[in-house]
């Protein structure tokens, strides 16, 4: 969320915008009942934010300037999620939304279409692509909903580009492919779930699990068969201090051989998940949390001794991480 609206005192507004004066005060209506007009209340408040004599920061974002937040509050809305902490997901809701308003309200400015135009457009595509429900379409199960979905899809695009409007698809892209409008730009464990998706939606998938497993051996199997020109005396861990102390000096050529090896072991990673019907995203999220919370629990121990872990050794280090998993498994 940006500075403006944390510094903002909720005064009384009315829902539907009038002519302001930058000097004016404003008196605010109280809350509606009615969703439509709470809506329209945000709607009015990020329209005077933005407005003459508004916020100074908030009149001064751009679409490219705001980017950056709309990616942090949709990292907190996964964040709130995860910990199943209800309260806090309404406020991040509600910061993910802030970020919805910002892009229309500038949009509207410069003309290119408003807030009304974002609702139509999602309305339309909800009732177009759910003809299951607002059609004849019949979809007993999730999967055929998927299908359906990808058809439906399929052929708006192809409306698009016959049209010559809309989205593009680059030319190193064919348009027809199964892969076609997967974002490169997006986070890329998510890039490689939507990619392997719809791969297997075409039928370019593993038969089994077994097939996962034997392909994740391949991969470090490969991974392995790189290392052997690994220099002398072989991988490492970096020296304590500072950050790439001690790195060893790698040939180029070998390096980018070992980043791609470790780049399909992700892929693969990612298909396993898939396969699980699990979020990579989400299983890597946590176990980030929890090596932080095992750590944090190793330099608490630590601590009472009037140490910090650079000055233990490997092994104590070991022996409190395991003593941290044991710990763990004892809560309820």
């Amino acid at each position: 969320m940006g500075p403006g609206l944390l510094r903002m005192r909720p005064p009384l507004f009315p829902f539907r915008l009038v002519a302001l004066r930058p000097s004016c005060h404003l008196d605010w209506l109280p809350m509606s009942t009615s969703t439509g007009e709470r809506f329209e209340r945000a709607v009015a408040i990020m329209a005077r934010l933005r407005a003459p004599g508004g916020c100074p920061w908030d009149r001064e974002q751009t679409f490219d300037s705001i980017k950056p937040y709309t990616l942090e509050e949709t990292y907190e809305v996964l964040e709130a999620i995860d910990q199943r902490d209800w309260n806090e997901l309404t406020g991040e809701l509600g910061d993910l939304l802030l970020q919805v308003l910002f892009y229309a309200t500038m949009a509207k400015e410069q003309g290119s279409f408003t807030i009304d135009d974002v609702l139509d457009r999602l309305s339309s595509k909800l009732i177009d692509r759910h003809p299951h429900v607002f059609g004849n379409v019949q979809a007993e199960t999730a999967s055929e909903v998927v299908r359906n979905w990808e058809a439906i899809k399929a052929e708006e695009k192809r409306k698009r580009l016959a049209a010559g409007g809309g989205k593009t698809v680059k030319e190193t892209e064919p348009a027809q492919s199964a892969l076609a409008g997967v974002s490169p730009a997006m986070p890329a464990l998510l890039e490689a779930h939507k990619l392997s998706s719809r791969a297997a939606h075409v039928g370019f998938d593993w038969p089994n699990m077994q097939g996962l497993f034997d392909k994740l051996r391949e991969e470090t199997d490969e991974l392995e068969d790189q290392l052997m020109d690994f220099p002398a005396p072989g991988p490492r861990p970096p020296a304590r201090g500072v950050a790439g102390a001690g790195r060893q000096p790698v040939p180029e050529a070998l390096r980018q051989r070992l980043e791609e090896e470790v780049g399909d072991l992700f892929f693969v990673l990612v298909n396993v998940a898939r396969y699980l019907s699990l979020d990579p995203e989400s299983a890597l999220r946590k176990a980030n949390r929890k090596f932080k919370r095992r750590f944090h629990w190793i330099e608490e121990q630590l601590r009472v001794s009037g140490r910090g872990p650079e000055q233990a050794t490997i092994d104590e280090l070991e022996s409190l991480w395991q003593q941290a998993k044991r710990q763990e498994k004892t809560q309820p």
